[in-house]
């Protein structure tokens, strides 16, 4: 791996991530997982169940970092 590349990395591994950001990646993997193995599901139905599920305790200190 080249310098300016491992340079990137180190920078992006220290970038704060948002509520919003992680919230994204959640739903991004959800998707990811439940297509690959179903392709009828679409990233509007984990939208739909992602908005409608109350974050557990778990997915709040997560998000928070507390």
């Amino acid at each position: 791996m080249n310098e300016p590349l491992k340079h990137l990395l180190e920078v992006a591994r220290k970038a704060p991530q948002t509520k919003s950001d992680l919230e994204v990646q959640r739903r991004s993997f959800a998707y990811g997982n439940t297509h690959f193995e179903n392709s009828k599901i679409t990233r509007e139905m984990v939208n739909k169940i992602a908005d409608e599920m109350p974050l557990s305790d778990a997915s709040s200190k997560a998000l928070t970092g507390r």
